[in-house]
């Protein structure tokens, strides 16, 4: 969540991925650069401090250099399932080698419960599911929804088809990391990377007048109690099968 968010990750990341032997890392960065959308720079600055894929959701368009940008770098990703037809940019799958030469594919998703008129994500994660495991049997899905009831829908619908289905966009981690019919890691929510000392990242004030006022407000991004958040994936590279799956939260002030 902005430049908070990418203070932490800096500070924090690589030294974690050494820790933990970590061979692939992916992001949500929709919300890098201000705490809407991402620019070169800002994805530039994450890929340095190891992230491998920033996926994205329904603020990856918020500014404008993410057009110049997303048709040519493709470890950044848009949702898949706009409407058959839109001549959207970018990709929405892709499929990388990880830091261990293993193929992994990531597909981003976004739900239609309260974000948009986009496509069905089920349909289309069935059809890109299908093109990448002519590839790779790894698939990680960042599925960026607002229900929780789609995201477990999703988590279900895909069990045993994909190593894992992560949620993202409501920025409050869940407790409830499974590994759904022995196969698929899954999590509702993974979490904000930023300020908790916030509403979702923004200033408490700024959203506290909000919402007692009901008038629109410019948002600025909080700045203090900054938190790591994510999961760890652990899964076996021959059959894609997800082995176990652990929720992670650092307190910046707390924890180091």
């Amino acid at each position: 969540m902005g430049r908070p968010g990418r203070r932490i990750t800096k500070e924090l990341l690589k030294k974690f991925i050494y820790e933990r032997k970590i061979d692939f890392v992916v992001a949500n960065g929709e919300n890098l650069s201000g705490g809407k959308g991402l620019t070169l720079d800002s994805a530039n600055e994450m890929f340095q401090c190891g992230i491998d894929v920033i996926t994205g959701g329904n603020h990856i368009w918020a500014n404008k250099e993410i057009f110049n940008i997303i048709d040519i770098n493709s470890r950044i990703l848009r949702p898949a399932n706009y409407p058959e037809g839109v001549d959207v940019p970018g990709r929405g799958s892709g499929i990388y080698t990880a830091k261990n030469g293993v193929k992994i594919g990531v597909l981003n998703l976004i739900g239609r419960i309260f974000l948009g008129n986009f496509d069905c994500p089920f349909r289309i994660a069935i059809k890109e599911v299908a093109k990448i495991k002519e590839e790779t049997s790894l698939i990680i899905v960042d599925f960026h929804a607002e229900a929780t009831s789609e995201k477990v829908a999703m988590g279900w619908y895909l069990a045993e088809k994909v190593t894992a289905v992560i949620g993202t966009h409501t920025h409050i981690q869940t407790a409830d990391e499974v590994i759904l019919n022995n196969y698929t890691a899954y999590i509702t929510d993974v979490g904000m990377t930023g300020p908790y000392d916030s509403v979702i990242g923004v200033r408490k004030d700024i959203i506290l007048k909000t919402f007692l006022q009901q008038i629109p407000t410019r948002h600025e991004l909080g700045s203090g109690d900054l938190r790591f958040c994510g999961a760890i994936i652990d899964a076996d590279p021959d059959s894609g099968r997800a082995s176990s799956i652990e929720r992670v939260r650092i307190d910046l002030d707390k924890d180091m």
